[in-house]
């Protein structure tokens, strides 16, 4: 097989990898061609790792021949969100503060990920210090989205998303404070995977909010983000076995998480919705409490405990930050503490009422963003079209995801189909129970792969 193999899902790699029809170096020359042939027009990655890629897929084969496999990623190809520490490489968190930030240790889920058999072809860029959801605020430059350059590739894993939808590997690992992996697996038309916070260990990954901060998988199907999911938390991995639709029952919040929703992403989810509850889903309305909460709670934290990581940097560095950057961390400095413990109060709160939405369901079922990828050095949106009310583009792109990282419950963006830009179906599951939500979401996308676009 040439470097042009055309296997671009984990399950279909590793049956051939087990099969005998391709090798991890084949995999490993397709994910480089695929990064020489797209990253100037995406600009998906930071660095790439050509020879220690090739070094670890050799070595792969070379354990494979011997009978040895480490199970669903052996020898499987994936980018790094450049958040991540790996020893004796710089980790530029999207900035030139960090230019001679070089780690000594792996993160945790890098030693995971590489005793698991998985190659790192790179580290991918990001909106800078995580702190931004269009990945634009880069010091490396934006990130395009996949389909239309001139559009946003969502952030701040953008370069995550952009590198999967481009076959630039197999799956990649970004992080989620506010819906970093599922706002661009959304925008950009993948399957992205924020767990339950603290299934993932964040040991070695620059923070930006201690208390919200996830780990978590973008890859092309759920069962790529299972595997992925059940390696970076230390379970064991296993395949998915969807939920029966017919004994789904799903909630659909109203109120906040309605109101203000693009009409094309309106009317792909309500046609995901149809096609649901044709396949034997119940979908029922609900309401979630407290959403007037949402980002008195989670600004103090964010940009709170962000000043606190930053302070040495901000003493000695300003100057290379971002404008942008720069001025939200600087807003952290000016935090009250009475205004920090009252979100941490908050963040209970809203997790009950998430809790209480779930009871007699099986999750939440909602749109990931409400907006399809907005255009690069856009700065506002208006999402209804009968008001001239406009929002920020980054808070119209958090305003459906930020709950959960408060909360601390599972939730995965899973594609919907559409004759235009790509739209994320988001699925909220309940706290500890991530492997459950993705039987559910299994279930949902098993549905929605057996009906076009042009269907209701």
């Amino acid at each position: 097989m040439s470097s042009t193999t055309t296997l671009d899902t984990i399950a279909a790699a590793g049956a051939s990898l087990r099969a005998g029809t391709t090798t991890a170096r084949e995999l490993v020359e397709a994910g480089l061609a695929a990064i020489d042939a797209g990253n100037a027009r995406v600009n998906a990655f930071i660095t790439v790792d050509a020879d220690g890629a090739r070094a670890a897929a050799d070595a792969a084969d070379a354990e494979r021949t011997r009978g040895i496999d480490r199970g669903p990623l052996h020898g499987i190809p994936y980018s790094l969100k450049d958040l991540v520490d790996v020893a004796g490489v710089v980790t530029t968190a999207g900035s030139r503060v960090l230019d001679d930030r070089v780690p000594t240790t792996d993160a945790v889920i890098v030693t995971r990920l590489r005793e698991a058999g998985a190659i790192c072809l790179g580290r991918t860029n990001l909106h800078e210090f995580a702190m931004g959801t269009t990945s634009e605020d880069s010091a490396f430059g934006p990130v395009h989205h996949p389909v239309d350059p001139s559009r946003s590739a969502g952030g701040s894993s953008g370069g995550s998303a952009a590198a999967v939808a481009t076959g630039m590997g197999l799956a990649s690992i970004g992080t989620d404070t506010g819906g970093s992996v599922r706002i661009p697996a959304a925008v950009c038309g993948m399957v992205g995977l924020k767990p339950t916070y603290g299934e993932i260990p964040t040991d070695g990954v620059v923070p930006l909010s201690t208390s919200l901060d996830h780990v978590g998988p973008i890859a092309r199907t759920v069962q790529d983000c299972a595997w992925m999911f059940a390696i970076l938390a230390a379970v064991a991995p296993r395949t998915i076995e969807p939920r029966d639709p017919r004994a789904l029952t799903l909630v659909r919040p109203g109120g906040y998480f309605d109101a203000l929703v693009e009409t094309p992403v309106r009317h792909a989810v309500d046609r995901a919705i149809a096609r649901l509850q044709a396949a034997g889903v119940v979908v029922k309305p609900g309401t979630i409490a407290g959403t007037d909460a949402i980002t008195k709670a989670y600004l103090p934290l964010v940009v709170a405990e962000a000043a606190d990581w930053h302070a040495p940097y901000l003493e000695t560095r300003a100057d290379r930050y971002t404008p942008p950057v720069l001025d939200r961390i600087r807003l952290g400095k000016t935090t009250l503490a009475v205004d920090y413990l009252a979100a941490r109060r908050m963040q209970g709160v809203l997790a009950g009422y998430v809790d209480a939405a779930l009871a007699g369901a099986d999750a939440l079922v909602l749109p990931a963003v409400p907006i399809v990828a907005p255009p690069l050095g856009a700065t506002d949106v208006r999402l209804d079209p009968s008001s001239d009310t406009t929002l920020p583009i980054r808070s119209a792109m958090l305003r459906l995801t930020q709950l959960f990282n408060l909360t601390g419950h599972p939730a995965i963006s899973i594609p919907v189909p559409v004759d235009g830009l790509p739209v994320g179906l988001q699925i909220v599951g309940r706290r500890g129970r991530t492997m459950d939500l993705l039987a559910v979401a299994a279930a949902c996308e098993r549905a929605l792969a057996s009906w076009s676009s042009g269907s209701s």
